[in-house]
């Protein structure tokens, strides 16, 4: 007998169905991914199974029972949890006032915080969750929160663990430490599902995939009879062909983009100096915290400097704001896509919007020329393969990977001068993923200065003409990337323990 059966699912929003008569069937301790590009209603699914959506038909069974699941209250009365993408904490209060928010504790009214604290303790040291109970969510690390949502959920009791994409936002350390949790929780007998569309880890750690392509069930296997080539082709429907980075394109006369010896007004960034000239790909290595986005927000003009100069073709930007650079050719992807780059409650033409109303080829006598407007939506939906029911749809009813090709062809529309690419393809499947690197790559031929910051270092080594690895807002070392990299001594450099050859 299962532990889990969904059957015959289906559920549409705005007359688009997100998944259309899809079966899933999970067992008691296992590890069982569900693998999809963005929009294959993975999401949408499991959403339906932790009772945030109702399914429009299909029925769900529990341990062979049948079960009524109309509210997350409901799934964790079934003994189901889940970890959203986007964490669900309150950053002002504790940890522990985090897990146990919304239940009754012991002494409540007046919880007996101690107790609760000494019983999270247990649990977390049971599962070697190290965090402790009365720090401040807003004080942890990204791998520390994810943890203490993990914790939520064991502490209700849950049999069944839904992760919605939980490497997302993990260095590479913490992604290992994250499996090591899994594992020792599938030893223990309890269940999980993976969202994800990373086959790399669904091979390293699951026991069993399920494939959803277009909202359909396209397949169903053992990990351990099956490939890396057999998963991409059921999920993308063709065979993939990996952007190749060409030789350096031919010299160009202007400078490129330059920053020298700068220092951010809050000390955050530097002394740092970087050179991204024309046609070239600069790589930002290094692990999550070091000053990538405080870098990348002074590269764009959101954050001041104190000292140094930033310049385009020999042209000091320090003094222009984000308007100004933008109207140079500036390009930007945020690594955060909800809190800086897009309005959720506002449709796609209208976020496609944010950066062009003041161009002049989304305006007419003054006015914003709605026809036109519409037409380059439609352009940048059928270009980037945007799956939406509707542009004038809220931006919230996209998946994530759908909410970032919205934003990167919001960004890489026209003829860029420098784009500032950070965390590109977080959240993309791996054929989304295969058109961003040849997007990328084309600016490259096409003279754009391209800065990647990237957490994932195979993205860095394909794309990168240097890779400059920054450590605690200094660059430790620039290394010319002719594909003989040393990864030891690149590993080294990002964990600051070799002596920095460049200040």
């Amino acid at each position: 007998m299962s532990f889990l059966k969904m059957i015959e699912i289906d559920k549409a929003f705005f007359g688009k169905s997100a998944n259309t008569k899809v079966n899933l069937t999970v067992e008691q301790g296992e590890i069982h991914a569900l693998l999809g590009e963005n929009g294959a209603g993975k999401t949408t699914l499991m959403n339906i199974l932790y009772g945030i959506y109702q399914a429009d038909s299909g029925s769900i069974e529990l341990e062979g029972n049948p079960v009524q699941i109309k509210s997350p209250k409901d799934a964790i009365n079934h003994k189901i949890g889940m970890v959203h993408q986007h964490f669900t904490l309150v950053p002002t209060l504790t940890v522990s006032e985090n897990i146990t928010l919304g239940l009754k504790s012991p002494g409540y009214p007046f919880v007996k915080r101690k107790q609760v604290d000494e019983e999270i303790r247990t649990l977390s040291e049971r599962y070697h969750l190290a965090v402790d109970p009365t720090a401040l969510v807003n004080t942890l690390s990204v791998g520390q929160q994810q943890r203490v949502e993990i914790i939520k959920v064991l502490y209700r009791q849950a049999k069944l663990l839904i992760l919605d994409e939980p490497t997302a936002v993990l260095t590479p350390q913490e992604v290992e430490s994250l499996f090591d949790i899994l594992r020792r929780l599938r030893s223990e007998g309890h269940s999980v599902i993976i969202i994800t569309h990373h086959i790399a880890e669904v091979l390293d750690l699951t026991d069993r995939i399920t494939i959803l392509r277009s909202g359909e069930k396209v397949g169903e296997v053992a990990t351990s009879q099956t490939s890396k080539e057999e998963l991409s082709q059921l999920m993308v429907g063709r065979k993939l062909q990996n952007a190749t980075k060409s030789k350096l394109p031919f010299a160009y006369d202007t400078k490129g983009f330059e920053v020298s010896s700068i220092i951010g007004a809050h000390e955050e960034i530097g002394p740092l100096s970087l050179s991204v000239p024309p046609g070239q790909i600069v790589g930002i290595a290094g692990v999550d915290g070091n000053g990538q986005k405080a870098l990348a927000e002074i590269m764009l003009g959101i954050r001041k400097i104190k000292e140094g100069t930033i310049a385009l073709d020999g042209q000091n930007l320090e003094h222009l704001g984000v308007k100004q650079r933008r109207s140079l050719g500036f390009g930007y992807i945020s690594d955060d896509r909800l809190l800086d780059s897009l309005v959720l409650d506002m449709d796609l033409q209208e976020n496609l919007l944010l950066t062009k109303y003041r161009t002049t080829d989304c305006k007419k006598h003054h006015l914003i020329d709605y026809k036109e407007l519409h037409k380059q939506t439609e352009q940048a939906v059928n270009e980037y393969a945007i799956k939406t029911g509707a542009i004038e749809h809220p931006v919230r009813y996209l998946s994530g990977g759908n909410q970032q090709k919205l934003i990167l062809a919001r960004e890489l529309a026209g003829s860029p001068k420098v784009v500032i690419a950070c965390q590109p393809t977080r959240g993309l499947d791996i054929g989304s993923t295969e058109e961003v690197h040849k997007t990328l790559l084309a600016l490259r031929r096409e003279g754009c200065s391209v800065v990647l910051i990237s957490s994932d270092l195979e993205e860095i080594l394909d794309l990168s003409d240097t890779i400059a690895v920054i450590y605690r807002g200094q660059i430790a070392d620039v290394i010319v990337n002719e594909g003989d990299v040393d990864l030891t001594y690149l590993g080294l450099l990002m964990a600051g323990t070799v002596e920095r050859r460049n200040a």
